[in-house]
């Protein structure tokens, strides 16, 4: 009996270091799709290639939805590279689609708006690995308001509504925040679901960070939207 205590302790302890290495590698390329979406951004803004941009700016985030969907609903039928590969693919152009902010906010209000989502999202990843409690209700919530909320930015684009605008956005701020701590336990039963399934965990770690990377974006471009200042 003590022996098998001991190997259900060892086994316990083997299967949560392999939790964490996977979730280290997973926040790994979401990282490293913020890393190339922020020297995107910057370069373009830099060189004034986003004041040339025009219509073909809608073209790029057309391209950045179809990836999206491409990649979360094909993830399984798509190999680990192919599925890297989009991944890098939409944090390229969607720091083309990002460039913009350093035309209408000063630097200053970027770094802030950046600082303070970073710590936002460690908190709330943090709250996501550790919590005993179950998020799925909160996400499937989350999901429904994230609908709503954007079927009424898009009514609002014809109203012009600045209150509207501003309610709206501190709603998706916290909409998002949220996501943060569900998507993080999300990735935690998808492990435990695919132990079995080595290559499919990889391709769902992908997928994974690319919600991840959502969520910061977001939550950046919120803060952004409601304290940020505008360049003189």
């Amino acid at each position: 009996m003590y022996q098998n205590e001991n190997y259900s302790t060892q086994y316990q302890l083997d299967v949560r270091t392999a939790l964490n290495a996977y979730l280290v590698k997973v926040f790994g390329k979401m990282f490293a799709g913020l890393a190339i979406t922020a020297v995107t951004a910057f370069y373009f803004a830099a060189g004034g290639l986003a004041y040339s941009l025009g219509y073909g700016a809608y073209l790029v985030m057309l391209l950045e939805l179809v990836l999206v969907i491409a990649l979360s609903a094909g993830i399984n039928k798509l190999s680990y590279g192919a599925a890297v590969g989009m991944f890098i693919t939409y944090s390229f152009l969607n720091g083309i689609t990002l460039s913009f902010i350093f035309l209408v906010y000063d630097i200053g209000s970027i770094g802030t708006a950046f600082t303070v989502t970073a710590a936002t999202f460690g908190v709330m990843a943090l709250y996501g690995y550790i919590t005993k409690s179950d998020l799925t209700s909160f996400g499937s919530l989350a999901r429904m308001l994230l609908i709503g909320g954007l079927i009424v930015m898009l009514v609002n684009l014809f109203l012009g509504s600045s209150s509207i605008d501003y309610f709206i956005s501190v709603v998706l701020l916290f909409v998002f925040v949220g996501l943060v701590a569900y998507d993080t336990q999300k990735l935690k039963s998808f492990f435990y679901l695919t132990q079995n399934d080595t290559e499919l965990q990889r391709k769902i770690g992908v997928t994974g960070a690319l919600s991840l990377y959502l969520d910061f974006i977001n939550i950046f471009l919120r803060l952004l939207r409601l304290f940020a200042r505008s360049r003189d």
